[in-house]
């Protein structure tokens, strides 16, 4: 069985994770691997971010690793929160307080597509893949649903009629993120088998 560590202390990040990526892959999460400490997002990109994040666990563990990072992109607000999403608010990464800043920023607005962008760098035997995967829908008028996390309860992705919040994971699957990143993820994995 093929183990990673998953740069992440988000609980509901690995839950989701290790439900894409299925049983033949070990998901380590950083406090099942021991590591506690917080890694910084400085860059400006998502795609340097992730970068950033396997980096530092490989720097630190040797280990096979991947790091990940996703932001929701709002045409009307030119990309923004983008690679701010988790602190958007504040530094306090809350995401209620989050969502409500968002829905402030866009009373009165009709267009409101948007975009979440997921960027995962693997590191495998010290080289790094990176896989993105994207998913399209519009931000509703108010918070719909408690599953999920982040801005879960106010988008609504292309070809449905629910948040990712009113929806189970299986069904949010079919439409994420990061289950099209992790796809390329788990495909290359497999052909390295």
């Amino acid at each position: 069985m093929k183990e990673l560590i998953f740069a992440t202390h988000n609980p509901n990040k690995v839950v989701e994770i290790r439900s894409l990526l299925g049983e033949n892959i070990h998901i380590i999460s950083l406090d099942e691997a021991g590591l506690h400490d917080d890694i910084p997002e400085p860059h400006d990109t998502i795609e340097a971010n992730a970068r950033e994040k396997s980096s530092v666990i490989y720097g630190l563990t040797g280990k096979d690793c991947f790091g990940e990072d996703t932001g929701l992109e709002v045409i009307v607000l030119h990309g923004a929160p983008g690679v701010h999403s988790a602190r958007y608010a504040g530094p306090q990464k809350s995401a209620s307080d989050n969502i409500k800043l968002l829905l402030q920023n866009m009373d009165g607005i009709i267009h409101r597509e948007a975009q979440f962008k997921t960027v995962i760098s693997l590191l495998l035997e010290g080289k790094e893949y990176q896989f993105k995967g994207i998913c399209k829908g519009v931000i509703t008028l108010s918070s719909q649903g408690n599953n999920g996390f982040g801005y879960d309860p106010v988008f609504i992705p292309d070809g449905s009629d629910k948040t990712f919040a009113e929806m189970g994971l299986e069904e949010k699957n079919k439409y994420s993120h990061r289950a099209k990143a992790f796809d390329k993820l788990k495909n290359l994995l497999e052909e390295k088998r």
